[in-house]
């Protein structure tokens, strides 16, 4: 499956965007970068916790005692 981009356009205040420009350079990254990452890592956590709730309600609903 071909994975296209869209851009995303944010308005944020002067003082977020200069926290995210610190914490970007400190990871060597440009914001977007930086932004799109934490977006990422997030998306998985999110999918990965939906995933283990999931595994749980399998488990526990099919036990045998």
């Amino acid at each position: 499956m071909a994975m296209g981009t869209s851009v995303l356009s944010l308005r944020m205040d002067r003082e977020l965007l200069e926290r995210l420009r610190h914490h970007a350079a400190r990871r060597g990254m440009s914001v977007q970068d930086y932004v799109v990452r934490t977006l990422i890592r997030d998306d998985f956590d999110q999918r990965f916790e939906a995933a283990v709730e999931e595994t749980e309600r399998f488990y526990n609903g099919s036990r045998v005692t």
